[in-house]
């Protein structure tokens, strides 16, 4: 069994290393219904049955058969780099999900990183995960995502974005829970390339139909994340660690 040690203290309550019956009636069920594209895996993992219940296309992107994966191992195979902030993650995001009541089935969260395949050598993922169902206010399962995109050019830092009906309180609440990692949000990233364009923060709340003080949320910090002194040091940053194009 992998060990769960590097998990959230909270994820580890919810997972499980048991892979899914690729036979059974559900899992062949999921197979004809849900659509999967080339270089993509994807997983559905009960969290009422507490093991995962559907996985397809594992061999082609990462090496495991669809019969091997579970979620202990999808969740432990990131690389070294990218592991302890896609633990924290994961944890973050299932821990306010598991808060939520209504329109669970709208919350998810991406992220790109590396995972390790099952030979050794490291590809580089496009990974959305969200919730796939619900009953009386709880997530009973989730989906993953795990798409194979050889465009994606790394720096040091981490890219993610959330999604979901209160999106911007998610994504605020992601931000505060990983801010001492080298990671920068869809939203501050999407201010701060309006930034190097020259545009002055009140110029970027108008674009982006915010307040003033929502834009120094998202920009100022970044100066403390990164140990940065000016606005002209977090473009250069930006561009030298591929944040922006």
């Amino acid at each position: 069994m992998i060990s769960k040690k590097n998990f959230g203290d909270y994820s580890r309550t919810h997972i499980s290393d048991v892979p899914a019956n690729t036979a059974s009636e559900e899992a062949l069920y999921f197979k004809q219904t849900i659509p999967k594209f080339p270089e993509e895996a994807v997983y559905i993992y009960s969290f009422k049955l507490n093991k995962m219940i559907f996985a397809a296309g594992w061999e082609e992107v990462l090496g495991y058969r669809d019969d091997e994966i579970n979620m202990l191992a999808i969740v432990n195979m990131s690389a070294p780099d990218f592991a302890p902030f896609s633990h924290d993650l994961n944890d973050k995001a299932l821990k306010f999900i598991h808060g939520k009541t209504k329109d669970l089935e709208k919350y998810s969260f991406t992220i790109e990183l590396k995972k390790i395949h099952k030979e050794g050598h490291e590809v580089p993922i496009m990974a959305r995960v969200g919730v796939y169902s619900s009953e009386e206010g709880k997530i009973t399962s989730i989906i993953g995502r795990f798409q194979v995109n050889r465009s994606l050019i790394f720096g040091k830092v981490m890219r993610y974005a959330a999604y979901g009906p209160e999106k911007e309180k998610f994504e605020e609440e992601l931000n505060k829970a990983l801010f001492y990692h080298f990671a920068i949000s869809n939203k501050e990233k999407e201010a701060l390339a309006l930034v190097a364009k020259g545009y002055s923060f009140k110029e970027i709340a108008h674009e982006l139909s915010v307040s003033h003080s929502a834009i120094e949320k998202r920009i100022l910090p970044l100066y403390k994340r990164f140990d940065l002194k000016s606005l002209t040091h977090l473009v250069s940053f930006a561009y030298d660690n591929n944040i922006l194009p």
